[in-house]
């Protein structure tokens, strides 16, 4: 059975895409890295929601460390880029690189990341992305597709599972 690490950024994101990746006969670790989340707060309810969902679907979680200081010295000059813009594609590689490391080091077949099931991110960059870093151990999938985003929200519903009101860093907040 092929191995995968997937990027988790919410437990709402998670759930869906962990269910179609043990579907399609993955084994499926999550690695939850975001060090954009703004406030610590925030960051830690997000954290819970995706330890609740690794014990709904009994898989293992891991994380990464929840550097700030990085994530701001990557995106401070863009902080008035539009949201998808410029600093979101800082973002998104920043954590997608953390994950092939983590990934390669731990001796996964593969990695991909949940980004993709949000209809407020364009996966065709996500996926660009992710092949730039390593495109045969980037696992492509846009899980929005086939009502991905539809079932993970009904799956959120299911399981009482905490929901955020923006994307992550404090310039989303707005």
């Amino acid at each position: 059975m092929k191995k995968v690490l997937l990027h988790v950024c919410c437990g709402v994101c998670a759930i869906y895409c962990i269910e179609r990746l043990e579907a399609e006969g993955y084994y499926v670790e999550s690695f939850f890295f975001n060090p954009n989340i703004y406030p610590e707060e925030e960051y830690l309810k997000r954290k819970k929601a995706a330890e609740e969902v690794s014990a709904i679907t009994k898989t293992k979680i891991s994380e990464g460390p929840y550097e700030q200081t990085l994530w701001f010295s990557e995106c401070q000059d863009y902080k008035d880029s539009k949201e998808g813009k410029e600093r979101c594609l800082i973002c998104y590689r920043l954590r997608l690189v953390a994950t092939q490391k983590e990934a390669r080091n731990r001796g996964f077949d593969f990695f991909t990341t949940t980004l993709t099931v949000s209809p407020h991110k364009d996966s065709k960059i996500i996926t660009s992305l992710g092949q730039k870093i390593d495109l045969p151990a980037f696992l492509s999938i846009d899980f929005k597709k086939q009502d991905g985003f539809k079932k993970t929200l009904e799956l959120a519903k299911k399981y009482n599972l905490y929901r955020q009101k923006y994307c992550g860093c404090v310039y989303s907040i707005r």
